[in-house]
């Protein structure tokens, strides 16, 4: 059986800039307290189309297509130390990235 207390975090954004700025932050401050990380692994990227008709009325071809991207990073810290909590917690992130936390 594996006892070992494990941080499990996902991050979640639309620009992959801020969700690798993110993700390095948390990496240096898991590993600067003395934590062995894991990852960060990229999972994959999910692409929604929207395809809307520009004419009013009539000419079904003409259309416009957007798209948004949804970039995920997963990273699992294990032997997480005290200090390792209280820094990942005072670890201020950009807004445009959503985290998820776990502990198992």
């Amino acid at each position: 059986m594996d006892k070992r207390q494990r941080i499990r975090i996902r991050l979640k954004g639309f620009d992959h800039r801020l969700v690798e700025q993110s993700t390095q932050e948390i990496v240096e401050t898991a590993k600067r307290t003395g934590a062995q990380v894991l990852g960060p692994i990229p999972l994959p990227t999910r692409k929604e189309r929207y395809t809307v008709l520009i004419s009013p009325h009539v000419n079904k071809d003409a259309r416009d297509q957007y798209e948004i991207r949804t970039h995920k990073r997963l990273i699992d810290i294990v032997e997480p130390t005290d200090k390792t909590v209280d820094a990942l917690m005072k670890l201020d992130l950009a807004a445009g990235v959503d985290v998820q936390i776990k502990l198992n």
